[in-house]
């Protein structure tokens, strides 16, 4: 029996599609090729869009901002002299955009000076994305920043 080039191409393709469908089907089913949303609800997060862009712009127009620092021992958040340690209310919540395991909130809560210091060993290495929100004498702050830990 010979089979015409038409056939060949009939084969071809069949076999592409099994190929292509052999990984769609494993990337779907394997849990190491983890492909959640950075948001859960994104859509409900969108909506109050205006609000976080307010917020941005509050800390934007501070003449003395607070500052992140990364170094070998971990991540530290010093708040200028300007601001009164005790009034700062708010979170820092830390997240990674590969594996939202790793992901994790800090309240922003100070002693004597206006600094919160976490340790290196809550991180794991890579791109980090943080998030500040923050209230003093009942405005609304938020800083967002990328920082990278070796």
């Amino acid at each position: 029996m010979k089979i015409n080039w038409g056939t060949y191409i009939v084969i071809a393709f069949a076999l592409f599609i099994s190929f292509i469908m052999y990984f769609v089907l494993k990337v779907q089913s394997d849990s190491k090729y983890d492909n959640d949303l950075v948001v859960e609800e994104y859509y409900k997060h969108d909506v109050h869009f205006q609000d976080e862009m307010a917020r941005i712009q509050n800390a934007h127009d501070l003449k003395e901002k607070p500052a992140i620092t990364v170094d070998t021992k971990g991540v530290t958040v010093s708040f200028p002299a300007v601001f009164s340690p005790n009034e700062i209310k708010g979170t820092v919540a830390l997240y990674r955009a590969s594996n939202k395991k790793f992901d994790f909130q800090v309240p922003l809560s100070f002693t004597d000076s206006a600094s919160l210091f976490i340790p290196k060993d809550k991180f794991v290495g890579g791109e980090w994305y943080i998030n500040m929100e923050w209230k003093y004498e009942g405005k609304p702050y938020l800083t967002k920043e990328k920082i990278y830990i070796k």
